[in-house]
């Protein structure tokens, strides 16, 4: 399978939200009950996309993962750190479509002068239907670290669900740091 990885664009909102629905629908991986209207999706996307990277993975025209940088706080302190969010289509998952889309964000992120990169990630108690710890097991893999646990702070189908917080540095940390560049100046 031949993959490119491009910066997302409007016209791909479509693409996104029906891989996105799935997991709403049918898993405790997003915490949502419902799924965003394609404009809400759109807006949000678009408002994401010109400060942080918003980038999909497309093979033979189709889209088939999407994965994106918010920022960890609003806070101007945290400038420098990013929370990243990933989804691949539900009959891509393993084929290597995750490591593309967060090697790709590092590379940008990098270039930004983000040194720190975070996820939110649900984990079971117990693996079920709905939830298991592969989330978990693919950002070990790429090299980040849980740095804090939340017991049962999510309810979905009836369950409850832990959300783990992992963590990867990209970048030195200086005594005067240089300001962040945006995403939508870098070329």
């Amino acid at each position: 399978m031949k993959l490119l990885i491009r910066r997302a664009a409007p016209e791909d909102a479509a693409a996104m939200l029906d891989i996105y629905a799935y997991y709403v629908k049918y898993t405790a991986i997003s915490f949502e009950y419902d799924v965003p209207e394609e404009d809400e999706f759109r807006r949000q996307m678009e408002e994401m996309s010109s400060r942080y990277p918003y980038i999909v993975a497309e093979t033979e025209g189709r889209v088939v993962g999407f994965a994106y940088a918010a920022p960890f706080s609003d806070r101007r302190a945290y400038d420098w750190s990013a929370e990243l969010t990933i989804y691949a289509h539900k009959d891509y998952q393993k084929c290597g479509i995750g490591g593309l889309l967060y090697s790709e964000l590092e590379k940008y992120l990098g270039r930004m002068g983000i040194t720190n990169l975070y996820a939110c990630i649900a984990v079971p108690e117990t693996e079920d239907k709905y939830l298991t710890d592969n989330s978990l097991e693919f950002h070990k893999h790429l090299g980040y670290s849980v740095v804090g646990r939340f017991h049962k702070c999510g309810y979905k189908f009836s369950t409850w669900y832990d959300m783990v917080y992992v963590e990867k540095m990209i970048g030195s940390h200086f005594t005067k740091q240089e300001d962040i560049t945006y995403f939508c100046d870098i070329k």
